[in-house]
């Protein structure tokens, strides 16, 4: 087993027993990096005020709550971009807020962020519930980088959506699985918050789409984590005889309940998609071998493209092989952190000017190039994967 996956498992391992404070795995990442520290404490910043010669970036990662153990290799991805866009040209920093905690809590502190003119913008990952608190107490104020699949709809002014809406990251997948493994009952069992509720508004009719139909439609209580409701989903199941299930829980609500599908019997009889699942959410179920599950993502550590190979040995060279996994919410959140900083070279950071621009630069207009200058992997590209869990991999069986 590789030294990087060893680590990783002993994280999930160690957030499963609630044995890590947020900002235990924050200082676990900082100590020892290599280059200057891009990482700045608020409170610090509180006393010595705005500085125009930086770019600061308000990071709301989450290192509490469901996404907690995804947190070390958030911090690593977003440390990395911060490094690289500093030594190609402006200093940028990041201002670290933990989003893991309850919305209002994280809201209150990006405002009060944003307030003191002590970042030009906020990029980061968190749940959905998370996300629309922030969007309206930074609203106009500042621009704001979600990087995660998101929920859809309408947005305030300033926000930039990097990652796929449901209808984006299923239709694909869905298609796919039809043709290739025909499920006709399927069920969708999700946590009752935002981005479930809108992946079960998207899923039904696309499920009806390919010709199969959903026999049970179940939200999970989502405070403070997933419990008897899980076991109640799990008999559920049972009694209707699915033969799929859609799962829109994420980080640790994903991993408790799958621990519970396989310890029922289901696992290899009951196919799985998930839009959420990634490496470390895999590490911390203890792998798959019943080829049964699926991810659909933005991107996959196994999949054949030569930019997320690059990225992975950047990655290495920072980090060694005793680094956080590189998993998609990372990967999202250091894309997130050099779009923000193309943009600032661009000087179209405000937040009624980010959306459009974001969206010429993302799809590599001629006069924006000279903004990516400070990204070696330029912009990221458009669609997603399919994925198959494979043991602790995840193996990619289709592109979309």
């Amino acid at each position: 087993m590789a030294a990087g996956r060893t680590v990783s498992l002993w994280f999930v391992a160690e957030v499963d027993k609630m044995r890590l404070p947020p900002w235990a795995v924050a200082q676990s990442i900082l100590v020892g990096m290599n280059g200057a520290a891009v990482v700045r404490d608020a409170m610090e910043l509180m006393v010595a005020g705005p500085d125009a010669s930086v770019l600061r970036l308000g990071l709301l990662l989450p290192l509490s709550g469901p996404l907690g153990l995804t947190g070390p290799s958030g911090l690593a991805a977003a440390r990395l971009a911060a490094g690289e866009a500093t030594s190609a040209g402006r200093p940028v920093e990041l201002v670290l807020v933990d989003a893991g905690r309850r919305p209002r809590e994280v809201a209150r502190d990006a405002r009060s962020l944003a307030e003191a003119g002590l970042v030009q913008a906020f990029v980061g990952y968190h749940t959905s519930d998370v996300h629309r608190a922030v969007e309206a107490a930074i609203a106009r104020r500042s621009a704001y980088f979600f990087t995660p699949p998101q929920e859809g709809g309408t947005r305030e002014q300033g926000v930039v959506l990097l990652g796929g809406s449901p209808a984006d990251q299923l239709a694909p997948a869905l298609r796919w699985l039809a043709e290739h493994r025909r499920p006709r009952r399927w069920a969708l069992v999700g946590s009752d918050y935002i981005w479930p509720r809108s992946v079960h508004r998207v899923a039904a009719p696309l499920i009806r789409s390919i010709g199969a139909e959903v026999v049970l439609d179940r939200l999970l209580p989502f405070e403070p984590v997933v419990g008897t409701g899980a076991e109640e989903a799990v008999d559920a199941l049972l009694r209707v005889r699915a033969d799929a299930v859609l799962l829109s829980l994420v980080g640790r609500d994903l991993v408790r309940f799958n621990r519970l599908f396989a310890s029922s019997g289901l696992g290899s009889r009951v196919l799985r998609l998930s839009g959420s699942l990634e490496t470390n959410g895999l590490l911390a179920i203890g792998g798959d071998e019943t080829g049964e599950l699926y991810s659909a993502m933005r991107s996959f550590a196994g999949q054949d493209s030569e930019r997320r190979i690059a990225l992975a040995e950047r990655h290495r060279a920072e980090f060694g092989d005793h680094g956080p996994a590189l998993d998609v919410y990372a990967e999202g959140l250091y894309d997130g952190v050099h779009l923000a900083a193309a943009l600032a070279a661009y000087g179209a950071l405000a937040p009624e000017r980010v959306t459009a621009a974001a969206g010429r630069l993302l799809a590599g207009a001629p006069d924006a190039r000279r903004a990516w200058a400070a990204a070696p992997l330029g912009p990221p590209r458009a669609g997603g994967y399919l994925a198959r869990a494979d043991g602790l991999d995840l193996t990619v069986v289709s592109r979309y």
